[in-house]
């Protein structure tokens, strides 16, 4: 008798969650899904059973005794063995600070409880899926050393290879965007070139009203094309090489505009809520419309060499906290 193909063995997924219930169901879902998944209940034996067996990613839940979920990514961002492992974030926070200074730390994705199930496999498998390519492209890096005898060939042909990892590891997979950390790096780049030139940098913040509203009525499928539809209009608002659009996290946006005063950002942000609007996506479960709709923040300075990127994030941050105040499908401006 002919035994049964045996299936695959997926990547090995660490959940880190001190309620058990929540535990026990993700561990179920991922090992049905064929992950090899297991499970602590603490920061400490997250950090010890991740140095002694490290897994393919890490589902990180924030709130817990001892060691939060962000002391446990610093730990491990801030080790040779254990930076490169991706960590998802999974909390009951839904505060925009909680998810700013989880990507701060090193998460590369955010998931709010109560979760649903096929959005969390969504997100781990999108995660595990990056983490493939980049290591092809560096097993492929390692093929083309060994193959090429020329010194010349060979480092042309591993800068090539090098190029279209940095351009996997900047683009969010999603949306097509510029990605969080592509967009930290360009901050700090144009942050420090203006400072030197004493011209304005200006920084809108968007975020679509009412999202976690749009997906409980339509589906995290629909919620996906919907992101998609509003990276298209920010992205095509945006025309001159210097400026740059990127996802910031969950349904937030970001565009960072060179040389660029409050009056032209202002400009632009209009732009971009004409263009959502033209789209009339719908939206029944809205507060303030019939269609989707952007609150935003925008501000602008001239950057000092004394100070630091993160004082244009906050005061844009605060802006669109004050155009949600004030009823949301609105742009408030700071500056």
């Amino acid at each position: 008798m002919q035994l049964p193909e045996a299936i695959p063995k997926k990547e090995c997924v660490l959940v880190v969650d001190d309620t058990p219930p929540n535990l026990h169901l993700l561990i179920t879902m991922l090992t049905r899904k064929g992950y090899h998944a297991r499970g602590v209940e603490d920061g400490y034996m997250a950090l010890s059973d991740i140095h002694s067996d490290p897994p393919d990613l890490v589902l990180l839940d924030i709130n817990m005794p001892h060691m939060n979920g962000f002391q446990v990514c610093q730990q491990l961002k801030s080790s040779v063995l254990t930076r490169d492992i991706p960590v998802i974030f999974i909390s009951a926070r839904d505060e925009v600070l909680d998810k700013v200074e989880a990507f701060a730390v090193g998460g590369v994705d955010y998931i709010t409880k109560p979760f649903q199930i096929a959005e969390v496999l969504a997100r781990i498998e999108n995660q595990l899926t990056l983490r493939r390519l980049q290591r092809q492209l560096q097993e492929q890096n390692e093929r083309l050393k060994q193959e090429i005898n020329s010194r010349i060939i060979a480092e042309t042909l591993l800068q090539e290879a090098n190029e279209k990892l940095g351009r996997l590891v900047n683009l969010d997979g999603l949306t097509q965007l510029a990605n969080r950390r592509c967009f930290d790096e360009y901050l700090e780049q144009e942050w420090q070139r203006l400072a030197r030139d004493q011209l304005p940098l200006s920084l809108i913040m968007c975020d679509i009203d009412f999202f976690k509203n749009y997906n409980d009525t339509y589906g995290h499928v629909a919620g996906d094309d919907c992101l998609r539809k509003v990276s298209s209009v920010i992205k095509q608002s945006v025309r001159r090489p210097a400026d740059l659009a990127a996802r910031y996290g969950g349904e937030e946006f970001v565009v960072v505009l060179p040389n660029t005063d409050i009056e032209g950002s202002m400009a632009i942000a209009e732009v971009i809520r004409k263009g959502l609007m033209d789209l009339m996506i719908p939206h029944d479960d809205s507060a303030v419309s019939t269609f989707v709709t952007l609150s935003m923040g925008v501000t602008s300075l001239v950057p000092m060499a004394d100070s630091h990127p993160s004082v244009l994030l906050t005061a844009a941050d605060y802006a669109l906290y004050r155009a949600k105040e004030l009823g949301r499908n609105q742009t408030y401006q700071i500056g």
